[in-house]
């Protein structure tokens, strides 16, 4: 039964705005305060209800919903009242005498009121719309593009026409609401010359906005995510919006917002701590499952311990009545922050084992990667997982899920791939880009590594699709002719098979396309390059010649980005000075805006390169900016945040050695005897090998210190010192190199006050570190960035450095102990004798 609400009186004054004071229907309709109440009127008065009339029912119905939580709303009862079809039918009799307004507001209502889009009313009132659609007005016009996008016809030619005549009227939009409205409608069909155009009208209606209005920045944000666009100027124009809006926005509007900025990699600290603060607010409020677990998937990864523990709780009470859908979420939830609540897991995967029957394809892989991540183990629920894959598998038509599918049951324990779907892949790989080729790929090397045959030899069948897929993948580069597209397609290769099998191909398209590196551009580019570790001196070149014409034309955000291949590769390019000068002319002055995680990461990647900007670092090392990155750091993933502590230490450490007169105190060194106490690192053969020739080479095993934590914390492999005369000083205790049943070392057994003690006169401390392939670049023996910072501080402590290359150590040369003695003898001593 419909429940009785009250209307007020400026609402009913809206709903009949224009009706006639002496028509009799009107007046009935007037006073109703409920839905059961218009259907009383509308069944009395069947016979005599004109477009007006009917027009008024329908809206009415609609306004006492909007009244309604969505989850208290009673649509299902509407529908299936006599009376409602009573006036679906009339409706749809009466559509040529509605004006355009009425028109487009029955459809838009009946389509809330959840009207099938098959309907023929639907289908009436959408072709009579089409045939006046260069007439309306534009909040018509904005309300037909949401009703075409509701009916997914967002790529349809009547969407088309909706975007061909915003691009004609685009300059008499002023009404930001309207405009933000048909962007979104329009996203998915916009060319970039009127998905620029949109952005520009976008930034300044939003200047002379209603700042309370968060929809409007919402929608744009929406916006931006559709097009693939990341606008970093008006992504922080509406963030800034939304953020005067907090406290207004309930669970659902922050959890889209979340979503769409994860989507478009905006990470804002002010943002982060606005809506942890919010959420942790709305916990007690949200008590119907659909509120709770949108609050849980969205509080729960940026959460402290406790709040995570409180809402782990709450799950688990309401576990059991959850939705197919919400039981998926909470899941993936559960795997991202790497739950370990077993009594969770359990009642959720019970959730889902019930629903399986109800889940898409798209679902059900879902649900595979979430228990995966979540290391859960129930082999009975794998099975079905694996079977009910195998038989979306069987039906999947199009290429993009047949590969997801493989992909998922790839990783699934105990698969056995059947010869049907490798001729499927094989089938389909010409209709692949680069990131499918590459997951197909890894599903190959996944399928090769669990299959028994596997220990003898690859079987022919892998092999054959391995084969396709290198010569189609090929193909695919050497007729690429537009860097953005290739450069989409590589954001995400990564893996064995990219690196041995395309990089070099890659890099030989990005360095045909070098014509088209941009300011739009460059700062992916420059990513994509210090990802493969790929020292490509053309494309470096053209980085740093674009930056330093055009830095001007780029946001702030994307410095970062663009001098990370020169930092982390140790690339000097001819223009080193200017690009490093124009880059901090241009962020200094935004300086107090940035996240304070990226700052840091920021200030380290300069740091590298051996460039420390003042401002920057006092502005880092600040009483105000360091409480303010505690406080964010709560808010990030993990991984971020162990990255941004590590970067803030070696940042420390940096000006310490490097910038005395800045005057910033040492004070990581608690944090890193953490970090030496948990670190378990393995010892190689090849270490142990240099050990002992050390030992013979020196006169003795203990004339040589092993894995030695130098002052600020530095970890050498191995340290000697040798006297005036270069004759090698043994150290009063042996130094062994313990290596556990399991091959560890533990390193850091020399305190760092007897590596700072003092040396006889004369006297030369040496460091010897090995240096395997990470310390250079993946084409090139070229030492990276990190490896000859490391080497300057430790000449600033007053070693004498000895670094052993790989690539040297384990050549043809050096492949007797004699040799391997030699080259020891000759790198430390050289140099000291000269």
């Amino acid at each position: 039964m419909l429940r009785v609400r009250r209307v007020t009186s400026s609402l009913r004054r809206l709903l009949h705005e224009g009706a006639v004071n002496l028509d009799p229907v009107l007046e009935q309709l007037r006073v109703c305060s409920a839905e059961d109440q218009v259907f009383d009127v509308v069944g009395k008065n069947r016979a005599k209800l004109t477009v007006n009339h009917v027009s008024m029912a329908v809206g009415m119905l609609w306004q006492f919903q909007k009244l309604e939580p969505e989850i208290q709303r009673t649509v299902q009862l509407i529908r299936s009242h006599p009376q409602f079809l009573t006036l679906r039918v009339l409706a749809e009799n009466k559509i040529a005498l509605m004006n355009d307004g009425m028109l487009v507001d029955m459809l838009y209502i009946f389509l809330r009121l959840n009207v099938e889009p098959h309907d023929s009313l639907v289908q009436q009132l959408v072709s009579e719309a089409w045939l006046r659609i260069d007439r309306l007005p534009l909040t018509s016009l904005s309300k037909f593009s949401i009703c075409l996008s509701d009916q997914q016809l967002q790529q349809s030619p009547l969407m088309g026409h909706v975007t061909s005549i915003v691009a004609q009227r685009l300059s008499s939009i002023n009404d930001a609401r309207i405009l933000t409205l048909l962007m979104n409608s329009v996203s998915y069909l916009a060319s970039p010359l009127l998905r620029d155009a949109l952005i520009s009208r976008a930034e300044h209606l939003l200047e002379n906005a209603n700042p309370f209005h968060y929809n409007n920045p919402r929608r744009v944000v929406q916006f931006l995510r559709n097009t693939k666009h990341s606008h970093r100027p008006l992504l922080e124009k509406c963030n800034k919006l939304i953020l005067h809006n907090i406290s207004n926005l309930d669970v659902k509007n922050i959890s889209i917002i979340t979503g769409l900025y994860q989507s478009l990699q905006f990470n804002n600290c002010d943002f982060r701590l606005a809506v942890k603060q919010r959420l942790t607010e709305l916990i007690d409020s949200s008590t119907d499952h659909f509120s709770f677990t949108m609050l849980f998937v969205t509080l729960a990864p940026m959460a402290s311990q406790e709040i995570r523990d409180r809402l782990e709780d709450t799950a688990l009470l309401m576990a059991n009545e959850l939705s197919a859908r919400q039981a998926v979420a909470i899941a993936e939830t559960l795997g991202e922050t790497q739950s370990r609540n077993l009594s969770l897991m359990n009642e959720i995967a019970s959730v889902i084992q019930r629903n399986l029957h109800l889940y898409t394809s798209v679902e059900v892989t879902r649900i595979a990667q979430a228990l995966f991540l979540m290391q859960y183990q129930n082999p009975q629920l794998f099975t079905k997982l694996r079977n009910i894959l195998d038989d979306f598998l069987q039906r999947a038509v199009s290429a993009h899920e047949v590969i997801i599918l493989n992909r998922v049951m790839a990783i699934l324990p105990n698969t056995r791939i059947n010869e049907g779907a490798i001729s499927r892949l094989e089938a389909m790989v010409t209709q692949c880009n680069l990131r499918n080729l590459n997951t197909v790929a890894w599903t190959i090397g996944k399928w090769v590594r669990n299959d028994p045959s596997y220990r003898h030899n690859t079987p022919s069948r892998y092999v054959r699709l391995l084969q396709r897929l290198n010569l189609f993948a090929h193909e695919r580069l050497r007729t690429a002719d537009r860097l953005d597209l290739l450069l989409e397609e590589l954001k995400y290769m990564s893996g064995d098979w990219f690196e041995e099998m395309l990089l070099e191909e890659t890099m030989s398209t990005l360095e045909r396309m070098t014509g088209q590196v941009n300011c739009t551009n460059v700062a992916e580019l420059a990513v994509f390059l210090t990802r493969t570790n790929y020292l490509c001196p053309p494309l470096m070149e053209r980085i740093a010649s674009v930056a330093v014409k055009d830095i001007d034309k780029m946001h702030h955000s994307m410095i970062y980005d663009m001098l990370l291949p020169f930092s982390v590769l140790n690339y000097d390019p001819e223009q080193a000075d200017e690009l490093y000068d124009a880059c901090i002319q241009r962020f200094i002055p935004h300086i107090s805006s940035f996240d304070p995680h990226w700052l840091v990461l920021l200030a380290y990647t300069l740091s590298v390169a051996d460039c420390f900007p003042e401002e920057m670092s006092r502005e880092i090392f600040s009483i105000d900016f360091l409480r303010k990155l505690d406080t964010q750091l709560e808010t990030l993933a993990d991984s971020l945040n162990i990255r941004t502590r590590m970067g803030l230490m070696q940042l420390n450490r940096a000006v310490c050695l490097e910038c005395p007169g800045i005057q910033v105190p040492w004070f990581h060194e608690r944090y890193c005897q953490g970090l030496q106490k948990k670190r378990k690192s393995t010892v190689s053969p090849v270490q142990q090998q240099i050990h002992k020739m050390l030992g013979e080479v020196l006169g003795g095993i203990n004339c040589v210190r092993v894995a030695v934590v130098t002052p600020y914390s530095y970890t050498i492999d191995f340290e000697c010192t040798l006297d005036k005369h270069l004759q090698p000083l043994a150290y009063s205790r042996l130094s062994t190199l313990q290596i556990p049943d399991r091959g560890q070392v533990h390193w850091g057994e020399s305190p760092v006050e007897t590596i700072s003690d003092g040396l006889p006169p004369g006297a030369h401390r040496v460091a010897v570190d090995f240096l395997n392939s990470k310390s250079f670049c993946k084409n090139t023996p070229h030492m990276k960035g990190e490896a000859m910072m490391k080497k300057r501080h430790l000449e600033i402590l007053g070693y004498r450095v000895v670094q052993i290359p790989h690539f040297e150590w384990n050549s043809m040369e050096l492949s007797t102990p004699d040799a391997w003695k030699e080259y020891l003898r000759k790198n430390i001593f050289k140099e000291l004798s000269s």
